[in-house]
């Protein structure tokens, strides 16, 4: 069997955001977002479910899926497998917006609801944290009080995940491992959340369409291109930072060999003008040195 890869933006809706992925998706966020949680999610709504075909033309590397909980929260689920300068930024106006927009001009600020942003990124984020998942609320620097669980984001940094099939341990290991191998397995693991076999066989390349197939290869296609690319510009700037920095270690060395050689000269009482003209060093730098060794 040869599955899709749920990272790309067309597998992942096809799974998540589709109209028949209620059930899919509350066992995915019960497991990832509620697993702390004594109430789980009940029921939700999908907001804008996204309907097969596709995203032709789409040119991001990204892809949300927006779902209405039956407690009011609105939770946005995204998957991100390139990392871009101000990414970070781009969540924190997303949620705020989806913060705001709750209320009319006439409305009152306590019907606001929560708001959660689910991050799954193919890349790491915190390197200082070992952690898979990273919970972000508003809290007070010292004392941790909490000022309000409106505004939540969790990230989910896929590289950090190592277990094997035979290591995990519970439903958010599973989502996780399935969210980051899918696109890699040969066969559908028999120990799995009957969601989330369900969603292998959403994927099994076996039961879409040549025009689907031919969209989800060109997703992986766009996004290998502009992994390579990003892979390119990092690359040139490391040569050229090495470049300078030997050139300015160079630059450096010189310069010093020529303050020890007007030292030298100082010493044996050579005129000013003799050690200008030997080292190239101004007259100036020679008369710091003169009366720093004096």
């Amino acid at each position: 069997m040869n599955f899709l890869d749920v990272k790309t933006d067309y597998a992942f809706k096809k799974v998540f955001g589709s109209e028949d992925s209620k059930e899919t998706l509350m066992s995915f966020l019960n497991a990832l977002v509620y697993k702390d949680k004594k109430t789980k999610i009940k029921d939700l709504t999908i907001i804008d479910p996204y309907n097969i075909p596709l995203l032709d033309g789409m040119k991001n590397s990204f892809v949300d899926v927006k779902a209405l909980l039956d407690d009011d929260t609105k939770v946005i689920i995204e998957m991100q497998v390139l990392n871009h300068a101000g990414f970070e930024k781009r969540v924190l106006y997303n949620l705020a917006k989806n913060y705001s927009i709750q209320l009319n001009k006439a409305e009152e600020y306590h019907l606001l609801n929560p708001v959660i942003a689910l991050n799954i990124v193919d890349f790491i984020m915190f390197e200082e944290s070992p952690k898979v998942i990273n919970n972000f609320k508003l809290l007070e620097k010292e004392e941790f009080i909490d000022y309000s669980d409106d505004i939540e984001m969790i990230f989910i940094e896929l590289p950090k995940f190592k277990k094997e099939l035979d290591e995990l341990t519970n439903l958010t290991d599973e989502w996780i491992y399935f969210i980051k191998n899918a696109g890699s397995l040969e066969y559908i693991p028999n120990d799995l959340d009957k969601n989330i076999q369900n969603s292998f066989d959403i994927l099994n390349e076996a039961n879409l369409s040549k025009d689907e197939l031919e969209t989800q290869h060109k997703r992986k296609e766009f996004i290998s291109i502009q992994k390579l690319a990003l892979l390119k510009a990092t690359n040139d700037g490391l040569s050229r930072g090495i470049e300078q920095g030997i050139e300015q270690g160079i630059e450096q060395e010189i310069e010093k060999e020529k303050i020890n050689i007007a030292k030298n000269l100082l010493k044996a009482s050579i005129e000013l003008n003799t050690i200008v003209l030997s080292t190239g060093l101004s007259k100036e730098v020679i008369e710091k040195l003169k009366d720093m060794s004096d």
